[in-house]
């Protein structure tokens, strides 16, 4: 039988699994990782269009938190107009299958599945 990965009596954010939400928890996270994974290149504005209901501002400030939890990759290039791409990271990229894995149930498990 499997260990609880959230065993009684211990902070949930001690745990592997609270560290893994803590990273790409909330409403975002998940969704940029995913069109990362989908197109390896995206700069924000093609973020932005893709994703649709994300602000300016909730979209810097999330890849400026996948970039300083190295999920992310931020390559700016000298030029004007500056040009900045979002790639992910080997770490990034390590999440995918987890990602794909919550896909496959929510697929499964879905009331559309019926």
């Amino acid at each position: 039988m499997q260990e609880t990965c959230v065993p009684t009596g211990v902070e949930l954010k001690s745990t592997g699994f609270g560290y893994t939400l803590s990273l790409i928890g909330g409403k975002f996270k998940m969704i940029i990782l995913y069109w990362l994974s989908e197109k390896k290149v995206m700069r924000h504005n093609e973020l932005k269009r893709s994703i649709g209901t994300i602000s300016f501002k909730t979209l810097s400030i999330m890849l400026k938190e996948l970039e300083a939890d190295g999920l992310i990759i931020r390559k700016e290039f000298p030029q004007v107009p500056p040009k900045v791409e979002y790639s992910l990271s080997e770490r990034g990229l390590s999440l995918i299958p987890l990602l794909n894995m919550m896909c496959d149930w929510g697929e499964k498990n879905s009331s559309t599945a019926d």
